[in-house]
């Protein structure tokens, strides 16, 4: 392959559809601060994904910091260390102390059967990740907040549009946070979410991201700068329209590469449960040992290839310098998320992938028979 694929890409509507946008804000002259995009896209959004109140954010690490605060979360919090940084970023950013648990070797999400045994008196709240847009064992989690009266934080970032049992998964918890970043599923350049359940909690969300004012005049909390642009809200309209077309696209690329590479030895594929409606934010294989290559060889081969795929997520958030001296970031406490943090790669997938590049794909990762037949066998950095 000539040119490089990455494992996503933006999704970009035509440019001609996008100047009208830019026009109209250039006319009225409202850049920021609520304009009419903003208000446009958080009721359309709402309406979109069936949640009641809806909260835009510049970027989603801002809404994950506003979340907590929100809340008022104190002291500990239950958390994967198979994630994004920005997940547990967010809890030290807030002087809080995140706990590591360990994943499900299945799912990959936090696993709820071991949640318990890591609440102390310190602990407030439960920060798990829908990874990869598999939605986590929501009943269980809540089961165990509600036993020891603590708050529940969902980081959905990967879970635009996911459904389970009909119902969306963002209604779940007491808020759920959204990522619109250009390399997710639905994005406004840069942006992000706090899905919430009641208007009160939605009013004191909208204080806290324009540094607390209640009126010109009135500061009402410690807040931040975390408004989304008048910019950033048009892209996301313009997006909107667009985003079954996406989703549809997507699942068919998902479709295509499971008959590629179902009967691969080495290859595990990993899957929504049943009754879930996944928006295949990602193409995740997790490598094993019948596999002729290591994980890191076979990334390294097809990066060789110009094929840019991505080990996410490697390493694990517990073995940073900021968080390895954590008792709970302790190795052998995490065991899976310790081999699927070696063993997972994830392979592009976006709407505009050709079916071609996929079978190019799924035929350099078929074509490895012995390590050999890899002229790149170290271990990639």
């Amino acid at each position: 392959m000539k040119k490089a694929i990455y494992v996503t890409s933006p999704l970009l509507p035509p440019l001609e559809e996008f100047t009208p946008y830019l026009e109209k804000i250039w006319r009225n002259k409202h850049l920021t601060n609520a304009g009419p995009f903003h208000q446009q896209l958080e009721q359309a959004l709402a309406d979109y994904l069936g949640i009641k109140h809806l909260c835009l954010f510049s970027n989603g690490t801002l809404a994950l910091l506003t979340a907590l605060q929100a809340l008022r979360i104190t002291g500990e919090v239950i958390t994967t260390p198979y994630s994004f940084v920005a997940t547990s970023h967010t809890l030290l950013w807030n002087g809080l102390t995140p706990v590591f648990v360990d994943i499900d070797p299945v799912t990959c999400n936090l696993d709820a059967e071991k949640i318990e045994q890591a609440i102390t008196p310190r602990t407030s709240a439960i920060l798990p990740v829908h990874c990869y847009g598999v939605p986590c064992n929501v009943d269980r989690i809540q089961q165990i907040a509600d036993i020891y009266g603590l708050k529940v934080i969902y980081d959905a970032a990967h879970a635009f549009g996911v459904k389970q049992h009909g119902r969306t998964v963002l209604e779940h918890g007491d808020l759920s946070i959204l990522s619109f970043h250009a390399t997710k599923v639905f994005n406004t350049i840069e942006g992000g979410a706090i899905i919430c359940n009641d208007a009160k909690m939605k009013k004191r969300i909208d204080y806290l991201k324009n540094f607390g004012f209640a009126d010109e005049t009135t500061i009402v909390a410690t807040g931040i700068n975390g408004k989304m642009n008048e910019v950033q809200a048009a892209f996301g309209l313009l997006q909107l329209k667009h985003i079954d077309t996406a989703l549809e696209k997507r699942a068919a690329l998902d479709s295509r590469y499971r008959e590629l590479l179902v009967d691969v030895p080495g290859i595990d594929l990993i899957s929504a449960p049943k009754e879930t409606e996944w928006n295949h934010a990602y193409f995740p294989i997790r490598i094993n040992d019948a596999y002729p290559l290591t994980r890191d060889q076979l990334y390294a081969l097809l990066k060789q290839n110009n094929i840019m795929s991505r080990r996410y997520f490697y390493p694990l958030i517990s073995s940073f310098p900021m968080y390895r001296e954590l008792s709970s970031a302790t190795q052998s406490l995490l065991p899976v998320a310790n081999q699927v943090a070696n063993e997972i790669l994830c392979l592009p997938i976006y709407p505009d992938l050709d079916h071609k590049e996929v079978e190019e794909i799924v035929n350099i990762i078929k074509s490895v028979t012995l390590p050999s037949d890899a002229s790149v066998l170290g271990e990639a950095v």
